[in-house]
């Protein structure tokens, strides 16, 4: 067993990186009929950014988090693969 390759970093980069590909393919896929259903899902977030002025410095900060079907197949095969290391 390479217990040495399973660390929370390569976790990290595992899961970002199934979510990032799956809501891309689900972006991409929005458009063909028999593969909309991948597009499916839930926005939520900020709907404006909150804005804190200090006179000198000025932070604004927003976040908005899409979770799509697709997104979520990312994830199981992201940890699937995570357990193959």
């Amino acid at each position: 067993m390479r217990n040495s390759a399973k660390n929370g970093w390569s976790l990290f980069l595992l899961l970002l990186t199934g979510i990032v590909l799956g809501g891309f393919i689900g972006w991409l896929a929005k458009d063909v009929a028999y593969l909309s259903w991948l597009n499916y899902g839930q926005q939520f977030g900020f709907s404006e950014p909150f804005h804190l002025n200090l006179g000198i410095l000025k932070i604004t900060f927003g976040l908005t988090i899409k979770i799509t079907m697709s997104s979520i197949i990312g994830v199981v095969l992201a940890i699937i693969v995570y357990k193959k290391l």
